[in-house]
């Protein structure tokens, strides 16, 4: 009898399967078949120290890793964010809830259970009524009700090594996390797990990319995407995208794309993953709007 497929199979198969019959999205294979996504000094996957609290007990770290992806989401409210100088709006929320940390330690799972709307904005810097600061709290509040009493590294234990593993178990325990077809925030924890050096997975390159609106950005400056006059002007124009049908090619047609660069280079798809995402905080890129859906997922 076949075995089912694992989290990251499933979502090539579901992005292949989406590409295959898209409307408003195409891969351009001639492009992706000369397609260079390394950065012009590639450097290894990392964290940003001084934006990302990876300074403290390993459990801590932990803790930080997956509180910051429990609220890894809101790329489509970011541009109403008062952003930090110099920063943009994820790195605003990492630096903010770096500065949490390292003055006052995490949340306790209780302390998550019971946060508010107004206390998260209050570590963010960001108004009380922001749509996204309650979305914040409700995610760290599923996050305090789904680990009960346990630590973050009793999690990562569960998972036995395995970061395909701990994806399957958070994508699906946790609703805001079940971001069905993609599972970006599921399987970035491993990853970040794994760079901040407070776990070790055996099977990290398995997992695809980490499906947002910059890596798809950035592939469609470069020509690898080619989206439909009326979709394009739509972006082009800053308008919020509400078709799903519209924002689910485009991260199918990145996720497919990346997957297709790493058979050919050999390069694992999360790594694949973060070069483009480097890339993308290029001021040539930053200068061109990006698809802007209002989700949990990203």
């Amino acid at each position: 009898m076949s075995q089912p497929p694992t989290l990251p199979e499933a979502v090539r198969a579901h992005a292949a399967s989406v590409v295959a019959d898209a409307r408003w999205v195409r891969v351009d294979l001639d492009r992706l078949a000369s397609y260079d996504p390394q950065v012009e000094q590639p450097a290894a996957p990392a964290l940003d120290p001084s934006r990302h609290f990876l300074d403290g007990p390993e459990e801590d770290v932990a803790r930080f890793c997956l509180t910051l992806t429990a609220i890894n989401f809101g790329s489509g409210w970011f541009p109403t964010l008062r952003k930090r100088p110099g920063m943009s709006g994820y790195f605003t929320v990492a630096s903010s809830l770096t500065d949490r940390f390292r003055a006052e330690g995490p949340w306790s799972n209780e302390e998550l259970r019971a946060l508010t709307a107004d206390e998260v904005a209050a570590v963010m810097g960001q108004r009380r009524d922001h749509e996204l600061m309650a979305l914040f709290a409700q995610a760290l509040r599923q996050l305090g009700g789904w680990l009960g009493s346990r630590g973050a590294l009793e999690v990562v234990r569960e998972a036995g090594g395995s970061a395909v593993a701990l994806a399957t178990l958070v994508g699906s325990s946790m609703s805001m996390w079940n971001d069905r077809g993609f599972y970006k925030r599921a399987q970035i924890l491993a990853s970040d797990l794994s760079l901040a050096g407070v776990a070790s997975f055996s099977d990290l390159d398995a997992l695809t990319i980490f499906a947002d609106n910059l890596v798809p950005h950035v592939l469609r400056c470069d020509g690898v995407l080619v989206h439909d006059p009326l979709l394009a002007a739509h972006i082009d124009g800053e308008q919020l995208l509400t078709n799903a049908a519209q924002e689910r090619e485009i991260r199918a047609a990145a996720v497919y794309a990346c997957a297709e660069l790493s058979r050919r280079t050999g390069v694992p798809e999360r790594v694949i993953d973060m070069w483009l995402w480097t890339r993308g905080q290029a001021p040539e890129y930053k200068a061109r709007p990006r698809h802007q859906s209002r989700t949990v997922f990203y």
